[in-house]
């Protein structure tokens, strides 16, 4: 499998809380009528009888491509041609906030945004779900979704029962290190604190990357967490800080500092470490005793989208076991869909097998025991959360 290029502003990105998605996203919470649409007011003509086509916005490299043609797209193709619907990829969206910013003039507008289906972080997917600017799904048309969906994925506290949403892709935010480097494991989040690790730790820079983790190694259940949880994690950030623990915070460049030695340890993204041990062995990712954040990033069709039911039928396709193990192998992430572990199973090529085995794209009862997803900022926390976060990260 080719080695991936993250972009420097990548899938999981830090949040510019103070720029104009996080505004518009207070404002709703405020009630300001002009932002928030009305479920009579989501739907469009849906053309996708007559017209055999569909828009889909994605992130880079968020899809299996040909190792000889990086040009095509098996899965996709294969899509296009048992359906005969043509499909127009855009690789789009590199920041969450950024497209947020690009398409919400027309959501709040109620004007079509020109595309039927978009990826973004959960964290995210909640601001467009309280919005009422994504359209509930007809599960009629999603045997696959209903039937293969991992049940831990099934029911988000901003999304219940996923009406609107379907996780493209997961992962589990937890900690990296170099075992050869450090000389013993790591086990906890208290690990990060160890006087032999003084800076050479980071965390990430993203308020919404960075919280849950924190605080479940304080063993907080991160499925209710309060102010007073947030409050004590920033007291504690702030001490390691003074004290020069931490190295500095990140985006998704603690890849390089990890790999060069500069760091010991870091806050990580399961995916990404996985692509790091190709290159180096003696780094591991741990799911600490204490638990895991288990994210996602999920498919949503917009409002007034004119392919509605072309855009269903391509959620369902992603979600057949034999489709979802392909798409495992080229991405790297935790597969939302459990029963694409046996297809790689019985894989003849032993590269695929092995990924079956992977706890980081399949995880365990074990593991699934210490993950849980973490209850989203709400609006109404955002800009005060934000600010002092912020100041901490230096953003």
């Amino acid at each position: 499998m080719p080695q991936k290029t993250i972009p420097p502003l990548s899938r999981r990105t830090l949040l510019r809380a103070l720029g104009s998605g996080a505004a518009l996203g207070g404002l709703a919470g405020c009630g300001v009528p002009a932002a928030y649409v009305r479920p009579g007011d989501r739907a469009a003509v849906d053309r996708s009888a007559t017209d055999r086509r569909l828009n889909w916005a994605n992130w880079p490299l968020y899809i299996d491509t040909d190792d000889e043609r990086p040009s095509r797209r098996p899965t996709l193709e294969a899509f296009e041609k048992r359906t005969g619907i043509t499909v127009e990829y855009v690789e789009e969206i590199n920041d969450n906030d950024e497209f947020f910013g690009k398409i919400s003039p027309s959501l709040m507008n109620h004007q079509p945004t020109g595309r039927d289906l978009i990826v973004i972080s959960d964290w995210m997917s909640a601001r467009f779900v309280r919005l009422g600017w994504v359209q509930e799904m007809d599960r009629a048309r999603q045997p696959n979704v209903t039937r293969y969906l991992d049940p831990q994925l099934r029911s988000p506290a901003f999304d219940p029962g996923r009406t609107c949403t379907v996780p493209w892709q997961s992962g589990i935010t937890g900690i990296a290190y170099n075992r050869r480097r450090t000389g013993r494991e790591i086990r906890q989040v208290s690990d990060l604190w160890a006087s032999d690790l003084k800076g050479r730790v980071t965390l990430l820079s993203g308020l919404d990357e960075a919280f849950a983790l924190l605080m479940q190694g304080n063993g907080v259940d991160i499925t209710r967490w309060t102010a007073a949880d947030f409050h004590t994690v920033c007291d504690q950030v702030e001490r390691q800080v003074k004290r020069g623990q931490i190295r500095r915070f990140t985006g998704n460049d603690y890849i390089k500092d990890l790999s060069s030695g500069d760091v010991l340890a870091c806050q990580a993204y399961s995916g990404d470490v996985i692509q790091l041990q190709a290159d180096d062995p003696d780094i591991e990712f741990v799911v600490p005793d204490e638990g895991a954040e288990l994210w996602a990033e999920s498919l949503m069709i917009p409002n007034l989208a004119r392919h509605k039911a072309n855009a269903e039928r391509l959620i369902d396709y992603y979600y057949d076991p034999e489709v979802a193990a392909e798409l495992a192998t080229w991405v790297n992430y935790v597969c939302p869909v459990p029963a694409a572990r046996d297809v790689l199973a019985s894989a003849k090529d032993e590269e695929s097998a092995a990924l079956a085995e992977n706890p980081l794209i399949f995880p365990d009862r074990e593991m699934r025991s210490r993950l849980a997803i973490a209850r989203d900022i709400g609006s109404d926390e955002r800009t005060e959360f934000a600010q002092r976060w912020n100041r901490i990260a230096g953003l």
